[in-house]
């Protein structure tokens, strides 16, 4: 029930139960409990709207102030934090940078120390804290583990803690996103690339945590080393570094800047045909109804997806219908952080597992 009323805003109990099947007695015991705990809240009435006579019906939404969700992305290069409500509306968010060979350590105390600097400035006083989620890059977090994530974060705060690889996180985020598609294969062109996979609208991490590694697909066997160990893995063209160089600039500025220019034009159809033929493949494997390509990568040079979904469409064997929407992330850097708010509500008990009086999912 919370999680229609998050969707669909304010709404009567008959229009709660049309949307979940209750009975009138058995909804009456759960609106009654979720008012006495604060969880929702009557905002009007559908006077307005009513035609003809009788009592206005009461409109329940969520209480935004009722709770409050942390999301982390501790990236390569930077630190992104977002704050949100129970509505799931962002409510604050703020990135810091980090030089991209800081050690783990480090990354995390940057990420403790932008969530207690955006509390203190913001002035909020994360009390109604009800989850939190850790994004990582990479299958765990490097020279680090899970237990140190969780640790840091539950010493600070009093709230359940949820780790995962960042770049699955922003897949969660941009399948929820999107109108019409629960199956959607996601990769992140960024200081280094990762992956997301979401089958039926649930994030799939794999026996090991490492579903989505896309950016270790090995495309050339003669290629540079990775830091993964490998040589010739995608991250080793396609992610930000590479690719800068091989198109001979110095930044994303400058080579959003220049990317019509020969040179830069040329290295970036490189990157997005490499980029292409892994998707194709992990497509024929997959059959997403959506490939989304994100990150800050094809944000300067949005020419990229276009290239490498003419790559998948290329390389993809007729199935019988169209194959997958090819499209650009619409989610900005705050992702990773809006998929770990997103992870931390499906949890909460003030949303879909919220334990009802009935013993019926609510």
């Amino acid at each position: 029930m919370l999680s229609i009323l998050r969707e669909r805003g304010g709404l009567s109990r008959a229009q709660i139960a049309a949307r979940c099947g209750l009975s009138r007695t058995t909804l009456s015991e759960i609106t009654g409990d979720l008012l006495a705990r604060g969880a929702i809240v009557v905002v009007t009435t559908d006077a307005r709207e009513r035609a003809g006579s009788g009592r206005p019906a009461e409109l329940l939404a969520l209480d935004p102030r009722s709770g409050q969700f942390l999301g982390v992305d501790l990236g390569h290069s930077r630190a992104r934090v977002a704050v949100a409500d129970a509505a799931h509306e962002v409510i604050a968010s703020e990135a810091v940078a980090y030089p991209p060979d800081s050690p783990w350590p480090r990354r995390l105390a940057a990420g403790v120390e932008l969530v207690e600097r955006l509390s203190r400035e913001q002035g909020i006083t994360l009390a109604a804290l009800q989850g939190i989620g850790v994004g990582v890059a990479g299958p765990c977090p490097a020279d680090g583990s899970r237990a140190d994530v969780l640790a840091a974060f539950a010493e600070r705060f009093s709230a359940p803690v949820i780790v995962d690889n960042n770049t699955r996180f922003a897949a969660l985020a941009e399948s929820g996103d999107t109108i019409g598609a629960s199956d959607v294969l996601y990769v992140r062109l960024a200081d280094g690339i990762g992956g997301g996979l979401v089958v039926g609208g649930r994030l799939v991490p794999g026996a090991r945590g490492a579903a989505g590694e896309l950016g270790h697909v090995k495309i050339d066997p003669e290629g540079g080393l990775c830091r993964c160990g490998k040589r010739g893995c995608l991250e080793t063209v396609a992610s930000v570094p590479p690719a800068l160089a091989a198109a001979g600039v110095r930044d994303l500025e400058e080579l959003a800047a220049r990317r019509d220019e020969p040179r830069v034009r040329a290295a970036m159809d490189r990157v997005a045909g490499a980029l292409g033929r892994v998707l194709a493949d992990a497509a024929l494997v997959l059959d997403p109804e959506q490939i989304v390509i994100g990150g800050p990568l094809p944000h300067a040079v949005p020419a990229i997806v276009e290239r490498a979904g003419e790559v998948i469409a290329a390389e993809l064997v007729p199935a019988g219908g169209p194959g997958p929407l090819i499209r650009a992330a619409r989610l900005g850097d705050d992702d990773g952080a809006r998929g770990a708010i997103a992870a931390c509500c499906r949890q909460s008990p003030l949303l879909d597992d919220y334990p009802s009086l009935s013993g019926n999912p609510s």
